[in-house]
Protein backbone atom coordinates (compact mmCIF):
# COMPACT_ATOMS: atom_id res chain seq x y z
CA UNK A 1 0.00 0.00 0.00
CA UNK A 2 2.69 2.80 0.39
CA UNK A 3 3.55 1.99 -3.19
CA UNK A 4 0.32 2.73 -4.39
CA UNK A 5 0.36 6.15 -1.64
CA UNK A 6 3.58 7.56 -3.02
CA UNK A 7 1.60 6.91 -6.26
CA UNK A 8 -1.27 8.77 -5.63
CA UNK A 9 0.37 11.76 -3.72
CA UNK A 10 2.46 11.82 -7.15
CA UNK A 11 -1.26 12.18 -8.74
CA UNK A 12 -2.66 14.13 -6.45
CA UNK A 13 0.71 16.79 -7.22
CA UNK A 14 0.35 16.72 -11.25
CA UNK A 15 -3.71 17.16 -10.43
CA UNK A 16 -2.70 20.13 -8.37
CA UNK A 17 -0.35 21.75 -10.94
CA UNK A 18 -2.68 20.97 -13.76
CA UNK A 19 -5.77 22.89 -12.24
CA UNK A 20 -3.28 25.60 -11.33
CA UNK A 21 -2.39 26.29 -14.81
CA UNK A 22 -5.96 26.04 -16.00
CA UNK A 23 -6.97 28.57 -13.68
CA UNK A 24 -4.38 30.45 -14.90
CA UNK A 25 -5.47 30.14 -18.70
CA UNK A 26 -8.79 31.28 -17.81
CA UNK A 27 -7.35 34.33 -16.81
CA UNK A 28 -5.25 35.47 -19.52
CA UNK A 29 -8.78 36.78 -21.53
CA UNK A 30 -9.69 39.26 -18.47
CA UNK A 31 -6.09 40.16 -18.25
CA UNK A 32 -6.06 40.79 -22.53
CA UNK A 33 -9.50 42.29 -21.94
CA UNK A 34 -7.81 44.63 -18.98
CA UNK A 35 -5.09 45.95 -21.16
CA UNK A 36 -7.46 46.35 -24.17
CA UNK A 37 -9.52 48.53 -21.82
CA UNK A 38 -6.14 50.42 -20.89
CA UNK A 39 -5.18 51.20 -24.66
CA UNK A 40 -8.79 52.23 -25.26
CA UNK A 41 -9.12 55.02 -22.24
CA UNK A 42 -5.73 56.41 -23.33
CA UNK A 43 -6.42 56.82 -27.03
CA UNK A 44 -9.83 58.34 -25.66
CA UNK A 45 -8.07 60.26 -23.08
CA UNK A 46 -5.97 62.20 -26.00
CA UNK A 47 -8.75 62.18 -28.58
CA UNK A 48 -10.30 64.04 -25.96
CA UNK A 49 -7.50 66.49 -25.52
CA UNK A 50 -7.42 66.93 -29.38
CA UNK A 51 -10.45 67.89 -29.94
CA UNK A 52 -10.64 70.27 -27.60
CA UNK A 53 -7.78 71.75 -29.22
CA UNK A 54 -9.39 71.79 -32.51
CA UNK A 55 -12.64 73.02 -31.25
CA UNK A 56 -10.35 76.18 -29.85
CA UNK A 57 -8.48 76.47 -33.49
CA UNK A 58 -12.20 76.26 -34.85
CA UNK A 59 -13.22 79.36 -32.93
CA UNK A 60 -10.54 81.32 -33.26
CA UNK A 61 -11.06 80.98 -37.17
CA UNK A 62 -14.56 81.77 -36.91
CA UNK A 63 -13.42 85.09 -34.48
CA UNK A 64 -10.95 85.79 -37.19
CA UNK A 65 -13.43 85.71 -39.93
CA UNK A 66 -15.41 88.23 -38.33
CA UNK A 67 -13.35 90.80 -37.10
CA UNK A 68 -12.10 90.46 -41.49
CA UNK A 69 -15.96 90.64 -42.14
CA UNK A 70 -15.80 94.09 -39.82
CA UNK A 71 -12.56 95.30 -40.81
CA UNK A 72 -14.50 95.22 -44.68
CA UNK A 73 -17.32 96.33 -43.07
CA UNK A 74 -15.45 99.68 -42.10
CA UNK A 75 -13.18 99.98 -44.85
CA UNK A 76 -16.52 100.69 -46.98
CA UNK A 77 -17.93 102.97 -44.03
CA UNK A 78 -15.01 105.22 -44.36
CA UNK A 79 -14.58 105.48 -47.86
CA UNK A 80 -18.34 105.98 -48.33
CA UNK A 81 -18.01 108.51 -45.09
CA UNK A 82 -15.53 110.31 -47.55
CA UNK A 83 -17.97 110.51 -50.31
CA UNK A 84 -20.77 111.92 -48.65
CA UNK A 85 -21.39 116.15 -48.65
CA UNK A 86 -24.03 115.94 -45.75
CA UNK A 87 -22.82 116.48 -42.16
CA UNK A 88 -25.33 113.77 -40.53
CA UNK A 89 -24.76 111.19 -42.54
CA UNK A 90 -20.67 111.71 -41.78
CA UNK A 91 -21.65 111.22 -38.16
CA UNK A 92 -23.50 108.63 -38.54
CA UNK A 93 -21.11 106.41 -40.61
CA UNK A 94 -18.29 107.53 -37.70
CA UNK A 95 -20.45 106.02 -35.46
CA UNK A 96 -21.11 102.73 -37.29
CA UNK A 97 -17.61 103.14 -37.99
CA UNK A 98 -16.33 103.18 -34.09
CA UNK A 99 -19.10 100.58 -33.45
CA UNK A 100 -17.27 97.94 -35.76
CA UNK A 101 -14.05 99.07 -34.46
CA UNK A 102 -15.21 98.34 -30.74
CA UNK A 103 -17.04 94.92 -31.87
CA UNK A 104 -13.00 94.39 -33.58
CA UNK A 105 -11.56 94.94 -30.39
CA UNK A 106 -13.48 92.68 -28.34
CA UNK A 107 -13.25 90.15 -31.02
CA UNK A 108 -9.26 90.10 -31.25
CA UNK A 109 -9.14 90.12 -27.55
CA UNK A 110 -11.15 86.76 -27.64
CA UNK A 111 -8.95 85.52 -30.15
CA UNK A 112 -5.91 86.59 -28.60
CA UNK A 113 -7.57 84.14 -25.46
CA UNK A 114 -8.43 81.65 -27.89
CA UNK A 115 -4.68 81.70 -29.01
CA UNK A 116 -3.33 81.23 -25.68
CA UNK A 117 -5.34 78.40 -25.09
CA UNK A 118 -4.69 77.01 -28.40
CA UNK A 119 -0.66 77.44 -27.38
CA UNK A 120 -1.29 75.36 -23.88
CA UNK A 121 -3.40 72.92 -25.27
CA UNK A 122 -0.74 72.16 -28.08
CA UNK A 123 1.93 71.38 -24.97
CA UNK A 124 -1.08 69.06 -23.73
CA UNK A 125 -1.55 67.27 -26.64
CA UNK A 126 2.24 66.85 -27.07
CA UNK A 127 2.28 65.22 -23.62
CA UNK A 128 -0.83 63.46 -24.19
CA UNK A 129 0.55 61.97 -27.25
CA UNK A 130 3.76 60.88 -25.46
CA UNK A 131 1.80 59.25 -22.72
CA UNK A 132 -0.23 57.47 -25.22
CA UNK A 133 2.66 56.53 -26.99
CA UNK A 134 4.59 55.17 -23.83
CA UNK A 135 1.42 53.05 -23.06
CA UNK A 136 0.61 52.07 -26.04
CA UNK A 137 4.16 50.45 -26.21
CA UNK A 138 3.71 48.97 -22.49
CA UNK A 139 0.55 47.31 -23.07
CA UNK A 140 2.12 45.92 -27.03
CA UNK A 141 4.90 44.18 -24.50
CA UNK A 142 2.64 43.00 -21.87
CA UNK A 143 0.13 41.44 -24.92
CA UNK A 144 3.18 39.59 -26.26
CA UNK A 145 4.45 38.87 -22.89
CA UNK A 146 0.85 37.42 -22.31
CA UNK A 147 1.00 35.21 -25.58
CA UNK A 148 4.42 33.35 -24.79
CA UNK A 149 2.84 32.48 -21.24
CA UNK A 150 -0.34 31.14 -23.11
CA UNK A 151 1.83 28.87 -24.89
CA UNK A 152 3.81 28.05 -22.35
CA UNK A 153 1.02 27.12 -20.09
CA UNK A 154 -0.68 25.17 -23.36
CA UNK A 155 2.67 23.30 -23.33
CA UNK A 156 3.14 22.59 -19.93
CA UNK A 157 -0.53 21.21 -19.52
CA UNK A 158 -0.01 18.83 -22.40
CA UNK A 159 2.98 17.56 -20.64
CA UNK A 160 1.18 17.30 -17.50
CA UNK A 161 -2.21 15.97 -18.74
CA UNK A 162 0.02 13.46 -20.55
CA UNK A 163 2.41 12.39 -17.41
CA UNK A 164 -1.49 12.25 -15.28
CA UNK A 165 -3.39 9.96 -17.57
CA UNK A 166 0.36 7.77 -17.30
CA UNK A 167 0.30 7.85 -13.32
CA UNK A 168 -3.76 6.95 -13.32
CA UNK A 169 -3.84 3.96 -15.43
CA UNK A 170 -1.01 1.93 -12.99
CA UNK A 171 -3.69 2.62 -9.88
CA UNK A 172 -6.01 0.02 -8.76
CA UNK A 173 -9.54 1.55 -10.25
CA UNK A 174 -11.57 1.61 -7.06
CA UNK A 175 -8.86 3.48 -5.68
CA UNK A 176 -8.23 5.46 -8.46
CA UNK A 177 -12.25 6.20 -7.98
CA UNK A 178 -12.07 7.18 -4.48
CA UNK A 179 -8.63 9.48 -4.99
CA UNK A 180 -10.85 11.60 -8.08
CA UNK A 181 -14.18 11.97 -5.94
CA UNK A 182 -12.14 13.16 -3.02
CA UNK A 183 -10.37 15.51 -4.99
CA UNK A 184 -13.05 17.08 -6.55
CA UNK A 185 -14.67 17.76 -3.82
CA UNK A 186 -12.36 18.40 -1.14
CA UNK A 187 -10.43 20.70 -2.47
CA UNK A 188 -7.54 19.41 -4.55
CA UNK A 189 -6.20 17.40 -1.55
CA UNK A 190 -7.46 14.25 -1.82
CA UNK A 191 -4.80 12.43 -0.15
CA UNK A 192 -3.30 13.95 3.45
CA UNK A 193 -0.63 13.29 5.91
CA UNK A 194 -0.66 12.90 9.35
CA UNK A 195 1.03 15.43 11.42
CA UNK A 196 0.86 14.72 15.74
CA UNK A 197 -2.02 12.22 15.67
CA UNK A 198 -4.28 14.86 13.71
CA UNK A 199 -5.79 14.77 10.09
CA UNK A 200 -3.88 17.95 8.14
CA UNK A 201 -6.93 18.23 5.40
CA UNK A 202 -9.68 18.19 8.30
CA UNK A 203 -7.23 19.48 11.40
CA UNK A 204 -9.31 17.02 13.76
CA UNK A 205 -7.53 14.45 16.16
CA UNK A 206 -7.94 10.72 14.62
CA UNK A 207 -8.38 7.77 16.95
CA UNK A 208 -5.11 6.07 17.63
CA UNK A 209 -6.33 3.19 15.76
CA UNK A 210 -6.53 5.23 12.42
CA UNK A 211 -2.80 6.05 13.30
CA UNK A 212 -1.76 2.64 13.45
CA UNK A 213 -3.66 1.67 10.55
CA UNK A 214 -1.29 4.26 8.82
CA UNK A 215 1.50 4.00 10.23
CA UNK A 216 1.34 -0.45 9.08
CA UNK A 217 0.87 1.01 5.46
CA UNK A 218 -0.80 -2.37 4.84
CA UNK A 219 -4.52 -1.13 3.73
CA UNK A 220 -5.48 2.46 2.88
CA UNK A 221 -6.55 4.59 5.71
CA UNK A 222 -9.63 7.46 5.30
CA UNK A 223 -9.81 9.96 8.22
CA UNK A 224 -13.12 9.15 10.25
CA UNK A 225 -14.36 12.63 10.20
CA UNK A 226 -13.35 14.08 6.25
CA UNK A 227 -13.02 10.74 4.33
CA UNK A 228 -9.90 12.02 3.32
CA UNK A 229 -7.04 9.16 2.39
CA UNK A 230 -4.40 9.33 5.27
CA UNK A 231 -0.77 9.13 4.82
CA UNK A 232 2.53 9.02 7.16
CA UNK A 233 5.24 11.21 5.85
CA UNK A 234 8.63 9.95 6.09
Amino acid sequence: MRAELEQLLILQDRQQKIRQIENEIKTLPLQRKHLESQLAESAASLEVIKQKARQVEIDRKKLELDVGIRNESINRLKTQQYQTRKNDEFQAMGHEIKRYEDEVQKLEDQELELMEQGDKLKVEVAAEEKKAGATKDSITRQMSDLGEKSKTLESRLQELTKERTELAEKIDEDLLDQFERLFASKGDSAIVAIEHGVCTGCHMKLTIATVKAAESGKEIVSCEQCGRILYIPA
